[in-house]
């Protein structure tokens, strides 16, 4: 699968990116896929290729690029470690909503430039802080978005003025969202609360829960699911097929 590194240059610095593509001239259209709070590293890398397979533009960023050169996380014991723990809580707090909506400008920006990409809107995608990134895109950027999926993303609905759920009048895009089971990040109350502002939002969007834990479609997360996985690329291609052609 082609796959080319570079730099982005956004209002905080140089974001390092890997565009991925499939085979043959394209063009493509273009989607996003935001990691998880593991952050950028081979697992994400398969993920991207095996999405652009399918016939996009993937774009993978560091979105904790403004950490500079950091190490890569164990996520095996990424949470259970303590001092790792703490690191990577304290670098998942640095992605703010508006550094989610200052980078995604830039990566459009991006995208939109680059030969092998067709299309003014695109695909967003991501796992646990990705899935709550592509949803507070999608709303912050509802001209540039034309699908988001969140997979086993928290924080979607909180009691905060900026909770991304509140976002839902400004969204445009096709919303997909696909819950881990016993999660405290994504509960069913919460879920029931994204789902009626969406609707009375007149958003189209889907919101499911899979019988699987947090992490369910990473290889690299211990409570990675085969069987989830695979039904969240089927849902993934079917909203980007959808919304994106």
């Amino acid at each position: 699968m082609p796959a080319t590194t570079d730099l982005i240059t956004t209002p905080d610095g140089s974001c390092p990116v890997q565009l991925f593509t499939p085979e043959g001239p394209g063009p493509w259209p273009g989607v996003v896929m935001y990691p998880d709070a593991g952050g950028v590293r081979q697992t994400f890398a398969e993920m991207a290729a095996e999405l652009a397979a399918s016939g996009y533009a993937v774009l993978l960023p560091d979105m904790y690029y403004r950490h500079g050169q950091w190490a890569p996380f164990d996520m095996a014991t990424a949470f259970s470690d303590t001092k790792e723990r703490g690191r990577l809580m304290s670098m998942l707090g640095s992605v703010t909503f508006d550094r989610m909506a200052t980078d995604a400008a830039a990566f459009f920006d991006y995208l939109a430039g680059r030969p092998e990409v067709r299309g003014a809107k695109f695909g967003v995608c991501g796992y646990c802080m990705g899935g709550r990134t592509s949803v507070v895109v999608a709303g912050r950027l509802p001209d540039r978005v034309a699908a988001a999926a969140s997979f086993h993303g928290g924080g979607l609905v909180t009691d905060a003025p900026d909770s991304p759920h509140l976002l839902a009048e400004k969204i445009r895009a096709t919303i997909y969202v696909a819950g881990a089971e016993n999660d405290g990040s994504f509960t069913k109350k919460q879920a029931a609360i994204l789902d009626e502002a969406l609707s009375a939002a007149g958003v189209e969007h889907t919101v499911e829960f899979y019988p699987a834990q947090h992490g369910f479609a990473v290889p690299d997360n211990p409570p990675y699911d085969a069987d989830a996985a695979a039904r969240h690329w089927a849902a993934m291609r079917q909203v980007f097929g959808s919304a994106l052609g």
